[in-house]
């Protein structure tokens, strides 16, 4: 065996798997956050969005498995979601996983995004 294929073998082998189940686009959309145990709001940007999901930038990340309103707001229309913090980066920010939609805002969401590919 060459000592290349090895090498090719294991880091196909050790790749890490694609975890995302919906496409990921770096778009800048207004996001109001609210923890469930709280009505104080926080205003933010994200610096990505899918149909599952988005990223927020905070330098106080929140914990993870902390569950959350959000109201996203695309062209003026505001989208209403329950998400969860899946992931938190110190003094960078949070991946937040959207649960559930409020009706019809998961077609509006998905139509916001096609745009953006088009």
């Amino acid at each position: 065996m060459n000592p290349h294929d090895a090498d090719v073998h294991l880091s196909a082998t050790t790749a890490v798997p694609e975890r995302r189940h919906f496409p990921r686009y770096s778009v800048n959309v207004q996001i109001e956050l609210h923890a469930e145990d709280t009505d104080v709001p926080m205003r933010l940007e994200t610096t990505d969005l899918s149909r599952g999901g988005c990223y927020i930038q905070l330098m106080m990340p929140l914990p993870v498995g902390l569950r959350l309103h959000a109201t996203l707001w695309l062209n003026d229309v505001p989208i209403v979601v329950r998400g969860c913090v899946v992931t938190r980066h110190p003094q960078f920010g949070n991946g937040i996983m959207f649960l559930e939609f409020k009706e019809g805002d998961e077609k509006i969401l998905q139509g916001y995004l096609e745009k953006i590919v088009a």
